[in-house]
């Protein structure tokens, strides 16, 4: 459990600051007058997912592997970081549907009807209910943070010093 304990931590305050996100789009006005811009304007999360991501991974290299963190050490974190994201997210998604923002699927079920992205209210139920976002926010949180991860410990690694002999 000592070896994962950062993983959990920062999974945690990935999950907060996820619905700290959802609670500033929800008072911005994206889940109800802007509802339009919040295809565009939600994907603008991936600026502190990855922070978040990038300074869980510097805590376990400094914390963990005293400032000497391998690239595979890194992605075998981030990736148990991912995982317990992605566990975590369909909690995260039945607070934001159901007590922050209760009113975002109807409101954006009624809006794509009307802009013709779907031609009735049922086929747009069908993509816009907790369930979907449920199973859709936990496989990207894993797949996002794996690729996040693999990326950042390109950067993040202790790069091997040269032999000197």
């Amino acid at each position: 459990m000592k070896n994962i304990k950062i993983e959990l931590k920062w999974a945690i305050i990935f999950s907060i600051v996820g619905l700290l996100w959802m609670l500033l789009e929800k008072l911005s006005g994206l889940h109800s007058t802007y509802i339009d811009y919040h295809l565009y304007l939600t994907n603008l999360f991936a600026i502190p997912a990855i922070w978040v991501m990038v300074l869980a991974l510097k805590d376990k290299k400094k914390n963990h592997y005293s400032g000497n963190m391998t690239y595979l050490n890194g992605l075998l974190s981030g990736i148990v970081l991912s995982v317990f994201i992605a566990a975590i997210s369909p909690l995260t998604q039945w607070v934001t549907s159901f007590v922050i923002s209760p009113e975002y699927f109807p409101n954006v079920i009624k809006r794509s009807v009307e802009l013709g992205y779907y031609k009735t209210t049922a086929e747009a139920e069908a993509y816009f209910n907790y369930q979907n976002y449920a199973t859709q926010g936990a496989i990207g949180a894993l797949g996002m943070g794996i690729v996040t991860t693999a990326i950042a410990m390109i950067f993040l690694r202790t790069k091997p010093s040269a032999k000197q002999g």
